[in-house]
């Protein structure tokens, strides 16, 4: 079960770099501007080029390296010793979500803008979340596994 569950995330992560993480206008009469990782992703490509590639990897490449890693473990193509590797990508994508936050936290309270958080903040959150949750029981059942229980 925890497998197909891993492998529902290789599609969901996609969408969530697509789908609005916020709205984000100047003042409250204008119209909002849709925010996703992709659109915030082109925008600092555009005005750092380092911030850029270092949230190129926190977002997109370290939560879906774990998950292909996760996946590769429980359909026996890579081996458990490579757990502690992907528990240490898990925590790099957390950190994305944490500056956004941040973000969020610093635009509201300069009170310049007006931001509200979309739908896409919530999907990209829970795929983040469940990629944790995931790997925790992979390594749980790892080390059941090691002490001689065979749960597959």
């Amino acid at each position: 079960m925890i497998k197909y569950l891993n492998l529902t995330l290789l599609v969901l992560f996609p969408v969530a770099w697509f789908a609005p993480l916020m709205r984000a206008g100047l003042l409250p009469l204008f119209g909002l501007s849709e925010i996703s990782v992709i659109t915030g992703l082109q925008s600092l490509w555009e005005s750092d080029v380092f911030l850029a590639l270092l949230v190129t990897f926190f977002a997109l490449f370290a939560p879906y390296l774990k998950t292909i890693g996760l996946a590769l473990i429980h359909f026996g193509f890579l081996r458990r010793s490579t757990l502690p590797v992907l528990h240490v990508l898990g925590k790099l994508a957390m950190a994305d979500i944490f500056l956004i936050a941040l973000y969020i936290t610093l635009t509201k309270g300069i009170g310049v803008g007006r931001i509200e958080t979309a739908w896409g903040l919530y999907l990209f959150t829970a795929c983040i979340l469940a990629s944790i949750a995931i790997g925790f029981a992979t390594e749980k059942r790892a080390r059941a596994g090691d002490r001689g229980v065979n749960r597959n």
